[in-house]
């Protein structure tokens, strides 16, 4: 259980996430890299008590970044768009 709550600790708020929420009833997430759909829509059923429809992932680059000479990469993460059933929603947010 300890997992589920690490997995769902991170809801992103962003424009197209409130988009998101809004239009299609999906909310987003930042997750482990290790995490699959399969976890990520168990966790998000058991902490939540919703109905999930399906899970989206996305891996994203981190952006490099300079000051001076020195040159730096931000860390690669990992998304997750839940998207849920249309009767159900989430007041994290």
């Amino acid at each position: 259980m300890d997992r589920y709550y690490r997995l769902t600790q991170h809801p992103l708020l962003t424009e197209k996430g409130s988009d998101d929420i809004h239009q299609r009833n999906a909310y987003h997430f930042r997750v482990p890299a290790d995490a699959g759909k399969v976890e990520i829509r168990q966790a998000v059923q058991k902490v939540f008590n919703v109905r999930v429809n399906s899970v989206n992932t996305v891996h994203v680059r981190g952006k490099v970044r300079r000051r001076g000479y020195a040159v730096g990469a931000k860390p690669d993460w990992k998304k997750a768009i839940v998207t849920l059933h249309p009767e159900d929603a989430l007041d994290v947010f």
